[in-house]
């Protein structure tokens, strides 16, 4: 599909509606970092790629998504997104009339093998009536997203304004040396309310909160070409050995391994 008609096809795919298909899928590839501010539309998404690292944001928090993982956003859900140099990926619009037995609020799952082929079959479809074999491949489509579990890796905002700021900040410069005590002292709050309302309100203590803070801004680094000698002292790590540590303890494999199974080669 040419650029142009895949760039019809996305503003199509936006607008599904009453006589329409429940979904229409697509694919394709984009040599430049792309990025897309704050917007919402009727329709729900599911965004995922082939190769590549994509950042999504919405109120709730804000995901890095390697190609493992896909991101659901109900209609009318705002949010953003960034790519991290050049990828491929696949979305899907669902219609508002087949959104009803989907996830209400936006979430991240696993990319199953069956989900990936099936979306790229679907992508390969003009928008129109679906015969009854296609239709059939579209509910295995909606059975994928509204079965799969919400994945837990995640960075939660707090709703309290100043909890907020901290978790800005932090995210701004994760490398920010300060201690929880110092952190409240900025913020105007107790340090014992900062530390139980952090826990409240995103499910993680303050130290558990900022280490993923890092980690997800590894893989943003990491997909930049950053080596990860450099990657450490930017995160605040004093050795790349406790960051690697770290690192293989949440994802399973070290950076370099990660990059080699997650990005595209160029």
């Amino acid at each position: 599909m040419t650029p142009e008609r895949l760039k019809q096809k996305i503003a199509r795919a936006a607008l599904i509606g009453g006589d329409d298909p429940p979904l229409v899928a697509l694919a394709g590839r984009q040599s430049d970092p792309r990025e897309s501010g704050p917007h919402h539309h009727a329709t729900g998404q599911l965004m995922g790629l082939l190769s590549g690292l994509l950042s999504v944001r919405t109120h709730m928090g804000a995901w890095v998504l390697p190609t493992t993982r896909a991101v659901w956003i109900p209609p009318f859900h705002v949010h953003a997104a960034r790519s991290h140099g050049p990828f491929e990926g696949w979305a899907v619009y669902v219609s508002p009339a087949a959104c009803g037995a989907l996830p209400d609020r936006p979430r991240v799952i696993a990319t199953t093998a069956l989900l990936r082929e099936a979306v790229l079959r679907a992508a390969q479809w003009d928008i129109g009536p679906l015969a009854p074999q296609r239709q059939r491949l579209a509910a295995v489509i909606l059975d994928e997203i509204g079965a799969a579990p919400a994945d837990t890796f995640m960075l939660p905002m707090p709703a309290d304004a100043r909890l907020q700021g901290v978790a800005r900040a932090l995210v701004g410069e994760p490398a920010h040396s300060r201690t929880l005590e110092q952190w409240a002292q900025w913020a105007h709050v107790a340090p014992r309310t900062l530390s139980r309302r952090f826990v409240e309100e995103t499910g993680l203590n303050f130290t558990a909160w900022r280490q993923r803070a890092r980690l997800l801004r590894a893989l943003e680094l990491l997909a930049g070409g950053m080596p990860v000698t450099a990657i450490a002292p930017e995160l605040g790590y004093d050795n790349p050995s406790a960051f690697i540590a770290l690192f293989k303890r949440t994802f399973g494999t070290t950076p370099g391994r990660y990059l080699a199974a997650n990005l595209p080669q160029i």
